[in-house]
This record gives C-alpha cells, structure tokens and sequence, in this order.
C-alpha cells in the first residue's frame, strides 16, 4: 500500500475538533507565492494549484522513467496547505480577501532533495511546455503550533480561530503570528466534491509562551 501521510502522521493532519497544541518537525515543500482573494475566479491562486500538483506529480511517479530518486517509496501525494497573511494586520481579517498574501504549498517526502525538485521543475517544463519558474523548494520550520479541525466554509474560520486563541491563552501561552510564523491552514477536502458545511480544514497558529 502507498505510504498516506494523513494517516501515518493523525497529529499533524487529523486533529480533533477542540484545540491542541503540538510541535511540528521542519518540513519541505512544493510551493508557489501569490496575493489575492483566493475565490477570483482567475485570480492568481486557483493558477498556483495546477502549478503545485503538476510537479508534486511528477515526483511521485518519477520510478516510472529513467531518473531515479534515492530512497524513493510509493506514497500519497500530501494535502494542499497554505500560509496566509495580510500586510499591516495582525492576524487574519476575513472581510479583506482583497489583501490577502499567501504560500500555497504541498508537503514533499523527505527523501525529495533540491537536485530531485530541480530536475521535475525541468522535466514537467519540457513536458508540459508551461512556465513552472514561480514554484520554489520552500523550508518551513513551524515549531510549537495550536491547531484544531475546522468543519464546514471558511468565512466561519473566526469562528475556530477564536477557540485556539481562548484555550492557548488558558493554558500559558500566546498566539505568536509574525513576519515567518503564520496563518496555516491544511486542506483535506475537495471543495469541488465536498459540500460546504462538510468541508474540513485544518487550522494551525504559531505559539509561545507567556512571559512571566
């Protein structure tokens, strides 16, 4: 059977839906950068997705041809993910899509190196004969984060949002959104296939502790 990251790792992908906190390993991925409200139609991040999986594909099914990764296994390509922040707000404000800045992102095994990703970014390219300079081998390092699952649309996020920020304030520590920590959401439904009260996303915050 492929290797499912959502199962082998429930803690990073199947949370509960009351809030935890965990720590979460450095991590590389696929990812592309962009701005916008990520509903426009054409706007620039329902294009990164394509980008995203296009490469994430050719990772996984590189045992195919004649590049061989070093201690490749078959697996599950991981669930779209993204970071997400507003310049000059802290936090999210969710009623100024509009100023939305955001990495969209996909999880890469740790057997993928740079010179892996380099040469799908070259292989999809002669390929596909599109453009896949945007996408970037992207090191994220989240460290200790609150996370809880959220189910149903992601205008009611503030909802979820403000039950991380009440139970890691009762536990001794603060929400830590910064210029490197941010907003992270992981995706694990289709919204294309999924109904929206059914939609289900995890939300994960970057925390520290309080000072005493």
């Amino acid at each position: 059977m492929s290797f499912d990251y959502k199962k082998e790792y429930k803690e990073f992908y199947m949370p509960k839906t009351k809030p935890g906190i965990v720590t979460i390993p450095k991590m590389n991925y696929i990812a592309v950068r962009g701005k916008g409200n990520p509903n426009d139609e054409n706007g620039e991040y329902k294009n990164t997705i394509g980008l995203l999986y296009a490469i994430a594909f050719t990772i996984k099914m590189s045992y195919k041809g004649t590049y061989k990764i070093d201690g490749y296994f078959d697996y599950v390509v991981p669930p779209l993910e993204g970071l997400w922040w507003q310049e000059g707000i802290l936090g999210i404000d969710y009623s100024r899509k509009d100023k939305f800045k955001f990495i969209s992102m996909i999880r890469l095994p740790d057997f993928v190196t740079k010179k892996d990703f380099d040469w799908a970014i070259k292989e999809a390219t002669e390929k596909k004969k599109q453009d896949f300079s945007k996408v970037e081998f992207f090191t994220y390092n989240e460290g200790i984060c609150v996370q809880c699952m959220h189910i149903g649309s992601y205008d009611d996020e503030p909802n979820t949002v403000n039950l991380m920020k009440e139970y890691v304030l009762d536990n001794g520590y603060r929400i830590d959104i910064n210029s490197t920590r941010l907003h992270h959401e992981i995706y694990l439904s289709d919204p294309r296939r999924t109904s929206v009260e059914k939609l289900k996303t995890v939300i994960r915050h970057p925390i520290n502790r309080n000072k005493k």
